[in-house]
């Protein structure tokens, strides 16, 4: 059984009518913390349980003028309603004594940007956050399992701005992250080239970085 939640009910239901014996789902929105929890709480039990959560909800805007009004929305989202979740995955899969959270963050999270500063912050969040309870079920001895998926440019909305490049078609996408979930990796990049990116990311100067 695999249940769905997101903010557009009507996407939900198309989704669902596919494969009504098999699919369940919870209209919600993550930026309201209060109202998740108990979306959530619902949704699990119409699962009557849970071993995968993959936390894909994420948004960013390209910046340059420092309208909070833009970065607000990128806060709340990215950062506290990401928290909400994850904290209530890694409660629920206590109870279990196992689980697997896969959250899908960025490769924009290795270094801070001056175009869309909130989004590089938050996925930076992200990605600590997780190596944080990936040591938390560490040290309870408890096979909890942490995947990070790092993308970098997929050919969908979020994809925004000039001059993008490796942009990756959504279904090799889809085939790479598979296979990290089902191989319980820990940190991927997507696609796999990205990791030398990320390699030159963290090591270029940021007397250099800064004039990128």
């Amino acid at each position: 059984m695999v249940g769905v939640m997101g903010r557009r009910e009507n996407l939900l239901k198309e989704l669902c009518s596919l494969n009504r014996e098999k699919c369940v789902y919870e209209a919600g929105d993550i930026t309201n913390v209060t109202k998740t929890v108990k979306q959530l709480n619902a949704l699990h039990e119409k699962l009557g349980g849970l071993d995968l959560l993959i936390l894909s909800a994420g948004i960013g805007e390209i910046n340059l003028d420092l309208e909070y009004q833009l970065e607000e929305p990128t806060i709340h989202t990215n950062v506290s309603g990401f928290t909400n979740i994850v904290d209530w995955s890694y409660k629920t899969f206590e109870t279990y004594k196992k689980g697997h959270l896969v959250v899908i963050s960025s490769i924009a999270g290795i270094r801070g940007s001056g175009v869309a500063p909130a989004y590089n912050a938050s996925k930076s969040y992200q990605s600590n956050y997780m190596e944080g309870m990936r040591q938390k079920a560490f040290k309870q001895h408890l096979p909890i399992h942490m995947t990070d998926i790092r993308p970098g440019f997929i050919d969908t909305e979020m994809a925004k701005g000039e001059g993008l490049f490796w942009v990756v078609p959504v279904n090799k996408a889809v085939n790479q992250i598979y296979s990290a979930i089902t191989k319980r990796k820990k940190i991927v990049y997507v696609s796999k080239r990205w990791k030398y990116i990320a390699w030159a990311l963290k090591i270029i100067p940021s007397c250099i970085y800064n004039r990128l």
